[in-house]
């Protein structure tokens, strides 16, 4: 490599000299008469090129000798790095050399182990079959009976001691939780006083005097058949002076039906064309009212937000009863309830509010639309874009298992509601009917003697036989009783079951 760059160097400024001496010449053609002097430039240029070639030669042996140097200097340090590593590697080849013969020494000792393990399992397996073949001749029993024996001991053994210890944990907080319940729907029920409603399926108007009668039925009866076709209630004039009797299951068209007709009477002129004025007038009233009782509804729950439609419902339950109850009512109740009782655990007061208000919704279209008035407010709120906590409320209000805090709390102000003296009335063929039931579920559970439905169906009480039922089974028949009826009964506000186990000795002194 020095030789090439010497060579290079030797040639450049050889060429350059050359150069410098033809430049010479060719200046010398030009003017002749400076021939000499030209000759002496020649030369020295020649010398000052051969100068510099020396020069330049010599730079570039400095710089040869430089990079040699640099070159073997940086060998040498790899070499010794290449050592290095060879000694590392070499150091760890004979560690994993090691660690190797180290495992196949313990996977030969496992072996030696596993088999002798085995011979020794397999001696326990002839041992242990020779003490169960001992076991069965000295018993009589075979495996799977005695199994069976054990097992069901254990179940029995494990099913009591769960039972007693839910009956101690149950008497244990049953004081501080009844407490707080206690606390909670008083301040909530107190806070709360709404007037009684009963249920009608039928609406008087009062007559001015009978000769009103003749003119509401008309020449051959096409008044009051005009009527009945407008209105879609049957009127019935019987001798009971003063009063016409409007009856429909639907009380939306029966409150029409009753403005119609007072309107008439109060105008005097009776005819077709009349009457099919007034039905429509009293629609129109009756679709304002509506909407704004449903409009006060809201205002007095606090809610706001609902879509037109379901403002609308609200107020056609103005005229709608359940159980002698008015449903509007008792939903604005239900709302308010769900608010206290929200506010009084922490829960949020607004969603339960709402989910009160319009827990019976589907109420308002029960006779237009097939199935559970659960479900169908379910769809309705669900559709007019109700919050998905709200429209659970909607959907679980008569559901043992709920999904939130608020859904639990509208329940539960629903049956608060309905169970306060006064707020629903039923039959006396549906009260006995459902007392019969009450003492029936209990009677259907083993250990029962005699069972009595009192307080109005708000209580059973059970006897039980003291030799079948002890006293901690006492406390699993009371929930099962129960649950049963909650599951297989519909019925207002809450029964508590009470089951009692007595002893009873007697003796005769002679």
């Amino acid at each position: 490599m020095l030789e090439i760059v010497l060579a290079v160097l030797a040639a450049a400024g050889l060429a350059t000299g050359i150069a410098a001496v033809v430049w010479l010449l060719l200046s010398t053609k030009k003017g002749g008469n400076q021939l000499e002097r030209s000759r002496e430039e020649a030369a020295n240029a020649v010398t000052v090129a051969e100068e510099e070639k020396r020069n330049i030669l010599l730079q570039a042996q400095e710089a040869a000798l430089k990079i040699r140097e640099a070159g073997d200097k940086e060998i040498t340090e790899q070499r010794r790095e290449l050592n290095r590593m060879e000694r590392r590697y070499i150091q760890r080849e004979e560690q994993l050399d090691r660690k190797v013969e180290g495992l196949e020494q313990q996977e030969s000792e496992l072996e030696e182990r596993e088999t002798h393990a085995k011979s020794e399992l397999q001696k326990a397996e002839d041992l242990k079959h020779l003490h169960n073949r001992e076991l069965e001749r000295i018993a009589s029993l075979s495996i799977d009976d005695a199994r069976g024996i054990v097992l069901k001991r254990g179940e029995e053994e494990a099913s009591h001691e769960l039972a007693r210890r839910y009956y101690e944990l149950e008497k244990e907080h049953q004081t501080r939780a009844d407490d707080n319940a206690r606390r909670i729907l008083t301040l909530a029920i107190n806070r709360l006083a709404t007037d009684v409603v009963s249920e009608s399926t039928t609406a008087v108007v009062s007559l001015p005097n009978d000769e009103m009668k003749g003119r509401l039925i008309g020449r051959e009866g096409r008044n009051i058949r005009a009527l009945e076709a407008h209105t879609g209630v049957d009127i019935i004039v019987d001798d009971t002076p003063g009063i016409v009797t409007l009856s429909c299951f639907d009380p939306v068209r029966r409150e029409i039906a009753r403005l119609a007709m007072t309107q008439l009477v109060k105008d005097g002129r009776i005819q077709p064309t009349r009457i099919e004025e007034a039905v429509n007038r009293a629609e129109r009233d009756i679709e304002e009212t509506m909407w704004r009782a449903g409009e006060e509804a809201t205002f007095e729950v606090g809610v706001s937000g609902l879509d037109a439609e379901l403002v609308k419902l609200l107020g056609r339950l103005k005229y709608r009863y359940s159980y002698g109850e008015n449903v509007l009512t008792h939903s604005i109740e239900v709302g308010l309830l769900a608010g206290m009782l929200a506010s009084e655990v922490g829960a949020n007061v607004q969603m339960a509010r709402a989910g009160g208000l319009l827990h019976d919704i589907g109420k308002a279209l029960t006779h237009e639309i097939p199935g559970p008035h659960a479900e169908i407010g379910y769809d309705l709120t669900t559709r007019n874009g109700v919050g998905a906590l709200v429209c659970n409320c909607v959907l679980e209000h008569h559901d043992d298992d709920h999904t939130s805090i608020e859904s639990f709390l509208v329940a539960a102000a629903d049956a608060i509601s309905a169970a306060r003296p006064g707020a629903r009335k039923e039959s006396i063929e549906q009260y006995t009917r459902r007392l019969r039931e009450l003492e029936d579920m209990a009677y259907s559970f083993d250990g029962v003697q005699r069972a009595f439905a009192i307080q109005a169906g708000r209580e059973v009480r059970v006897m039980v036989s003291p030799l079948d039922v002890d006293d901690v089974a006492c406390a699993s028949l009371a929930r099962n009783i129960a649950g049963k009826v909650s599951k297989d009964l519909q019925f207002p506000g809450q029964i508590k079951i009470t089951v009692i186990r007595e002893t009873r000795e007697e003796s005769i002194a002679r």
